[in-house]
């Protein structure tokens, strides 16, 4: 079984296109957008692309399987790839607040970033604030493509609980650090002098000691201080975001949504096609990751446990009974008007003798075992076609709502991939949508 879909997504013609500049992989976690990502990126680099491959990966997979011991905030080159065609792969991993820090250093004199730099609630937002890490794979890949040295980016998106994090995140990040709580915390610091003490003792009492009682009051100390130091150097992230955005909707950039044939994966896929189609952001097609097959799909589940059945049971049809009767028939020994009573032949057991029951009890139990170990394959084939039938069920659903996305297949593998064989491997069958 496999899935015959609307449209066939073609990799390589994607991937050979000098006018596509960025590939994003997004997704759900756990459907295999690093690797995807990570085969794409080769993949075109021995096709006569220079490639980097972004990547936010807690688990550090790719820089196992591309060979590399740690990939950090710059992009490196990965050995190992066939350059015959003067392609080139580089590959990062993105430290969120590395990135952080940067935008800080870029924009701020060394005194006033050392402030910014050293400033507790700083350093708590820039580790760990909700969004911060999809905001700052979109400022490095802001900066990686203003760098213009790269043929291609790729981007394996941060794995989020839900897809649309993605697209949500960095709005989010910029809303706070430019919304109005942030530009009343500022105030004080843009009026100055006694206008500005004034406006902080009468006009803020009333919050600051209400975020006292909530945050404590130096935590408070600490965000007003951040914010004072941010806004007289950089701002703008909304503005950033904005920019991050058109970006993304340039005709230049692609979107790959991988998923794995499975109904809550495939469901976060759907709404990942209808929200890029309502951002108007160019979908390239969908990846289904993992899909199981079959070289035996004509015998059916219904089938296969029916012979499993037959085998399991005590059929007369499977006895050796018929011929248990003959041996025991008076005419079959003792008898001198036996037709090959002259032909000598080696004797043989008694029947009923020790000897002789030990040989049947051992072709017995032969044929038991193979009739068991028969059966248990029947049922594990039978299990395979149901979960067969489920994906099949479950691709089918996802490409009638959306008959306009192109689909590639790639097969499920009997194990991780870990080098760039087993890359090469995965770009091949994306290629070949199989």
């Amino acid at each position: 079984m496999s899935l015959d879909p609307v449209r066939l997504l073609d990799v390589d013609l994607l991937l050979d296109d000098p006018k596509t500049r960025i590939v994003v992989c997004c997704g759900a976690g756990g459907v295999g957008k690093t690797t995807t990502a990570a085969a794409l990126g080769l993949r075109a680099a021995e096709r006569g692309r220079k490639v980097v491959v972004l990547t936010i990966d807690p688990a550090r997979r790719l820089a196992q399987s591309m060979g590399i011991d740690a990939l950090d905030n710059t992009p490196r080159r990965v050995k190992g790839v066939d350059d015959s065609a003067n392609g080139e792969l580089h590959a990062m991993m993105l430290d969120m607040k590395r990135t952080f820090d940067e935008i800080v250093e870029a924009h701020a004199d060394p005194e006033r970033a050392a402030a910014i730099l050293n400033n507790p609630f700083y350093q708590s937002l820039s580790a760990g604030f909700a969004g911060t890490q999809e905001y700052m794979a979109m400022e490095k890949l802001g900066q990686l493509r203003a760098r213009d040295e790269w043929d291609l980016i790729v981007v394996d998106t941060p794995p989020s609980r839900s897809a649309l994090d993605f697209l949500d995140a960095p709005k989010r990040l910029g809303s706070f650090l430019d919304g109005r709580l942030i530009r009343l915390l500022t105030a004080p610091a843009k009026l100055g002098g006694r206008a500005g003490m004034k406006f902080l003792n009468v006009g803020m009492s009333m919050m600051t000691g209400t975020l006292g009682k909530l945050l404590g009051g130096q935590l408070l100390k600490d965000v007003q201080t951040f914010v004072a130091a941010m806004d007289t150097t950089f701002g703008g992230f909304r503005t950033r975001a904005d920019a991050t955005y058109k970006l993304l909707q340039a005709p230049g950039t692609a979107f790959l949504v991988v998923a794995a044939p499975e109904r809550d994966a495939l469901r976060e896929a759907a709404y990942f096609v209808e929200r890029l189609a309502a951002e108007d952001m160019p979908l390239a097609g969908l990846v289904l990751n993992r899909v199981h097959s079959s070289g035996a799909a004509q015998l059916s589940a219904e089938r296969a446990l029916a012979a499993a059945e037959n085998l399991a049971e005590a059929r007369i049809v499977d006895q050796e009974g018929g011929k248990a009767g003959l041996r025991n028939s008076p005419d079959t020994y003792g008898s001198s008007e036996s037709p090959d009573s002259a032909v000598p032949e080696a004797p043989a057991p008694d029947a009923g003798s020790p000897a002789a029951d030990r040989i049947d009890a051992e072709g017995a139990g032969t044929a038991r075992a193979v009739d068991q170990l028969t059966a248990g394959l029947l049922r594990l084939h039978a299990e395979r076609m149901r979960l067969l039938f489920r994906e099949q069920r479950t691709r089918d659903r996802f490409t009638s709502l959306h008959p306009e996305v192109a689909v590639a297949e790639v097969a499920a593998l009997p194990g991780d991939v870990h080098d760039l064989a087993g890359l090469r491997d995965i770009g091949d069958r994306l290629a070949a949508g199989v």
